[in-house]
């Protein structure tokens, strides 16, 4: 009798942020999104399954990624429709309200700083306030030099799995990093974080 092979969990991630913060070098560092992409023409969409090993099984996640539709404001409906979890990445502290709202907060939902490789990119402690006060975690990345890049992508699927002891078992296949990163700079960033996450929250109008 033939055996149906086991269905890998696949989870629809919806991948936003302003047009130039590395959202697609992002996702094609990873091989298989690289290779395995598919178009949703009507939405200005490009699929990408990635695929993780875990210690619980294969899981998947199809990374929706906007082709060219830089502000939030012209993402069409269908694009947030049943996403299940999110990555919002900016280039600095993120502020995004907007995306917030479109997304829903019901779901696991991951900030990232990307391009933490560039010199002149200065993450201010006292900045990084709107990931605390929607009890988000947020990690610096680099698309460019694969750093921390497989950080989001666990503590999603932690959530979603509803297992915090899932880790990954193979590092998931990444090309080669395009610039070396400087690992003193890196300590720097996240002491400067771990500094910003004991500031008080500044009190604004409207969480009144």
């Amino acid at each position: 009798m033939a055996h149906n092979p086991p269905q890998i969990p696949s989870f629809k991630l919806v991948l936003v942020g302003d047009g130039g913060t590395g959202k697609t070098t992002f996702v094609k560092r990873h091989l298989t999104g690289e290779f395995e992409k598919k178009y949703i023409a009507t939405l200005g969409v490009e699929v990408h399954p990635l695929s993780f090993s875990t210690n619980l099984g294969e899981i998947c996640f199809n990374v929706w990624d906007t082709a060219g539709q830089e502000k939030y404001g012209g993402l069409r409906d269908g694009y947030y429709i049943h996403g299940q979890c999110a990555i919002i990445m900016s280039m600095s502290p993120p502020e995004s309200p907007t995306t917030m709202c479109q997304i829903g907060t019901t779901i696991p939902i991951v900030l990232c700083g990307n391009k933490v490789d560039v010199k002149e990119r200065k993450v201010k402690p006292g900045d990084v306030t709107f990931n605390r006060k929607k009890n988000l975690p947020y990690f610096e990345i680099s698309a460019k030099s694969n750093y921390n890049f497989e950080k989001p992508f666990l503590w999603l699927a932690r959530q979603l799995v509803g297992n915090h002891s899932l880790d990954f078992v193979a590092a998931p296949a990444l090309a080669p990093a395009e610039v070396a990163i400087d690992a003193n700079m890196m300590n720097q960033y996240e002491a400067e974080l771990k500094k910003a996450e004991v500031i008080p929250l500044p009190e604004d109008e409207d969480d009144l």
